[in-house]
């Protein structure tokens, strides 16, 4: 479907649901899917449904981690095209999920398309609502029209890190009587729309929400979106474009950091963020502390969070099934969707601040888990490790000249296509030790996903001064994290340190595939061949002794991880760059 045919449907999509909030009159002068534009901009609660598709868009959330997977569509989180998590079904990498993992090129188009033309749809609806502004309900309007600022902001953003320059569209037009055809946008002229429009919605929002609005965006969001834009902007690869639409002609990286830093300012003047603090000492309760974290909604670290329903309903509201998709076979799990693979648990410091193999960091091969960053433990489901009041089990024993697996390695029932760990490890961060795991297909998990957190931030900003000379002001703030978590603080800091204490804090996070992009690495990290992905095996032999070793996890037999320069930027919707008469991006061809 082009854009051009989007706009022609548009007989306000969302309305046929905002109907179901609306008083019984209504339904006796319209039709359900009929509603008139001047009904809908008048009824705040007809306003709330029409905007509710921009929500739902913007970001998934938990909700398609596992769809994600297995149609290769998603494009906000993509830790399985990186390098800290894998997946354990084995057929995944026989379908879209491993096709766009080989880089094959029909995959990738497709996935393209379905982003752009999600973007596309949310920025049309959005127009449309500021075209009738004149006519919104005046107690909610200049909440509404901040909203619709900030996210038509919000999904060019998005269009700017999957595509680069694109069709910058401020009204909803009629191709059938409306000939213009939209150009491509420059990089520079992408960041200054997306920031000029987040700072108009600033101006509407209010610096906080009360308890009937959580989850809206405010003036602090507006800020750190404008932060992140200008933050992607500065990113290595974004430098020295020939095209105007794949980035700068020449280097504009430390002036756009300069910008990113001024709005991560303003994020912070308003007071209303900040790292949770973490009271306990010992490491049990350091970690349960740090996992609540992402299990408590809204909290003031969260500057932006994917708001899912409290209900526990996965088909009729916004729940999730993250649980159940990560649940180890000992508690009924047959998916097996997230595995931390042994180069991320490498990436784990020990407890003394030192690194693996550095001279006194006491890391002792035959006990590989003793000693670590409490973040370790928060995160990683290992041998060993307690779970649910279960002590995990993903070890090997041999057994009459057999290896016998444990229980976390062998298959939940009788499905042949349940799977286990690949890796030997299992996710913990995000996931609720006390959610009940079953088979009831309406169950949900309820836990908001954070696209933004105050650690973030500091993160962000700690490259930024990293870079512009100013490395006392990176180790404060860096050290401001590791005291968080008791961690022993850096009395130096280095380039691989805030990569390091990046990769830790925000493991798994919606930022982790970004950074490869941003820092023009991703063909290195995302290809087999140059950065193999490993799990651990453990082996406890008949004498007692264990045999611990690392194979390869990138694919079924052979290396199956390819990340190739034109990814950089997803292919334009091949309709569109006819109907438009847009370049396309680099080495995308038609399929």
């Amino acid at each position: 479907m082009k854009i051009k045919n989007i706009f022609l449907s548009l007989s306000l999509g969302a309305i046929a649901m905002a109907g179901l909030s609306s008083c019984d009159s209504m339904f006796r002068d319209f039709p359900n899917d009929k509603l008139p534009g001047d009904v809908i901009w008048s009824d705040p609660l007809l306003l709330d449904e029409y905007v509710l598709p921009w929500y739902r868009n913007m970001d998934r959330g938990f909700y398609t981690y596992v769809t994600t997977i297995m149609k290769g569509l998603g494009a906000e989180y993509e830790p399985w095209y990186g390098d800290q998590l894998t997946v354990g079904k084995r057929d995944w990498y026989n379908g879209d999920y491993g096709n766009i993992l080989k880089s094959m090129q029909q995959d990738l188009t497709t996935r393209g398309k379905t982003e752009w033309l999600r973007f596309y749809t949310q920025i049309n609806s959005i127009n449309t609502l500021l075209e009738n502004q004149d006519k919104l309900a005046p107690s909610v309007k200049d909440r509404v029209l901040g909203e619709a600022h900030f996210f038509r902001a919000y999904y060019y953003y998005l269009m700017l890190r999957s595509f680069g320059g694109t069709m910058i569209i401020t009204r909803t037009y009629d191709p059938l009587v409306d000939d213009v055809k939209f150009p491509r946008a420059t990089y520079e002229e992408m960041v200054k729309f997306i920031t000029e429009e987040a700072e108009e919605a600033s101006k509407l929002l209010p610096i906080s929400n009360d308890a009937a609005n959580i989850g809206r965006p405010t003036k602090g969001v507006c800020y750190m979106l404008r932060a992140k834009t200008y933050f992607w902007a500065a990113g290595d690869h974004y430098q020295n474009q020939e095209k105007g639409y794949l980035g700068f002609p020449d280097n504009r990286s430390m002036a756009l950091l300069d910008l990113a830093a001024a709005e991560y300012d303003r994020v912070i003047d308003t007071h209303q963020y900040d790292l949770v603090q973490i009271n306990a000492t010992d490491r049990d309760g350091v970690v349960a502390e740090y996992r609540n974290i992402f299990l408590t909604k809204n909290s003031k670290e969260s500057i932006w969070e994917v708001q899912h329903a409290d209900d526990g309903n996965f088909d009729k509201s916004n729940g999730h099934k993250l649980d159940r998709d990560a649940a180890a076979p000992s508690f009924g799990g047959t998916t097996a969707a997230y595995n931390p693979t042994q180069n991320h648990v490498d990436e784990y410091r020990m407890a003394n601040g030192k690194m693996i193999g550095e001279q006194g960091s006491g890391y002792d091969k035959n006990n590989p888990y003793e000693g670590r960053d409490f973040r370790f433990y928060a995160n990683i489901l290992y041998d060993g490790a307690q779970w649910k009041g279960h002590t995990m089990d993903i070890h090997y024993t041999v057994v009459d000249g057999k290896e016998v697996a444990g229980e976390d390695l062998t298959p939940y029932g009788t499905s042949t296509t349940a799977a286990v760990s690949r890796t030997g490890y299992y996710m913990a961060k995000f996931l609720r030790e006390s959610q009940a795991i079953n088979n009831d297909d309406t169950y949900a998990s309820s836990q908001n996903c954070i696209i933004w957190r105050y650690a973030e931030l500091l993160l962000d900003y700690a490259e930024i001064d990293f870079k512009k000379g100013r490395t006392g002001d990176a180790l404060d703030k860096v050290n401001q994290i590791r005291r968080r978590v008791h961690m022993p603080e850096l009395i130096s800091v280095t380039w691989d340190d805030i990569v390091n204490e990046r990769r830790v804090e925000l493991a798994f996070e919606k930022c982790t595939y970004w950074d490869l992009l941003r820092w023009n690495i991703a063909e290195q990290k995302m290809t087999g061949t140059t950065n193999t992905l490993f799990g651990v095996e453990i082996v406890y032999q008949k004498d007692g002794t264990k045999k611990i070793t690392n194979p390869v996890v990138n694919g079924r037999n052979t290396v199956v991880r390819y990340f190739r320069d034109r990814q950089y930027y997803l292919p334009l919707d091949w309709a569109d760059v006819k109907y438009h008469g847009l370049e396309q991006n680099p080495e995308w061809v038609e399929m």
